[in-house]
């Protein structure tokens, strides 16, 4: 058993896809569940999580729509304004597949947003529903999450693309591995195996990208440590089999029962799956 723990879908037309800039037009087409079910049947997925791409509401209702149509889709990440009436924003889109929220702090030019009162109760209504905080950041967040960590400890959260390290001559760098390692100090926090091949670019194998990979491995472990494709954003990068491919062979020194953890039941727990 495989879980697809990071995939998104969109639909062009709806509009509120502001990052789709010309940089990455060969995404900016409709891609939808039977665009992603013939790669995810061939590499043996039996389950995704899907994840926001827009910051609106109404994009979560349109993936929660999403999954009455697709088997394949056992849970749902999606996005509230946390600045506003979370409860009310919650009411709008409950649903038996809503896993998790996802602000998308990589876009915010605060570091420190989402350490702000307002943002930190609306989380503490998101903990209290029974939801989890994707965190969608980039190496500067690293001390942000691990203070809100602090905060809210009820708060499961989970780290996306490993937090997108820079690479530099293949390597993260150490102010990412203290970074990582201090949030992997918090048991509440696990890390996704996710988008590393679009954050390096032309070259990545399994060879460049082992030293993230056997730094977060290190940190959080396999019960803490999640795979997820990324795709269809994978596709600036890489093919869906490739990733899958190459994820695997960095964890094949792993015992059968840790890499069953990181390619699905590290998922089916922390996301509460069926």
């Amino acid at each position: 058993m495989i879980i697809d723990a990071h995939q998104h879908f969109w639909r062009i037309a709806r509009g509120d896809y502001g990052w789709m800039t010309d940089e990455v037009a060969v995404l900016r087409r409709d891609l939808l569940p039977a665009d992603l079910e013939p790669l995810a049947h061939a590499a043996g997925v039996t389950g995704t999580v899907l994840v926001q791409a827009a910051p609106t509401v109404d994009e979560t209702l349109f993936l929660l729509d999403l999954v009455d149509r697709s088997p394949l889709v056992r849970g749902v990440v999606g996005w509230i304004d946390l600045t506003g009436d979370v409860g009310a924003q919650l009411s709008r889109i409950t649903h038996p597949a809503l896993r998790g929220i996802r602000p998308m702090l990589q876009d915010i030019d605060d570091t420190d947003w989402i350490l702000q009162d307002g943002v930190i109760d609306g989380l503490r209504q998101v903990a209290d529903a029974g939801l989890r905080l994707d965190a969608l950041i980039t190496p500067r967040h690293l001390p942000v999450i691990d203070r809100l960590a602090r905060l809210l400890p009820e708060l499961p959260i989970v780290i996306d693309h490993c937090a997108k390290p820079v690479f530099d001559e293949a390597d993260p760098g150490p102010e990412w591995r203290h970074g990582m390692t201090a949030l992997a100090a918090h048991a509440q926090i696990h890390c996704k195996l996710s988008g590393l091949a679009t954050e390096y670019g032309p070259g990545w194998s399994v060879d460049t990208l082992r030293p993230v990979f056997d730094h977060v491995l290190a940190a959080f472990g396999p019960a803490r440590l999640i795979w997820g494709s990324d795709w269809p954003v994978l596709e600036l990068a890489g093919s869906y089999p490739d990733w899958l491919t190459v994820a695997q062979d960095l964890t094949a020194p792993l015992p059968e029962g840790d890499r069953a953890l990181i390619f699905g039941r590290t998922a089916l727990r922390f996301y509460g799956l069926d």
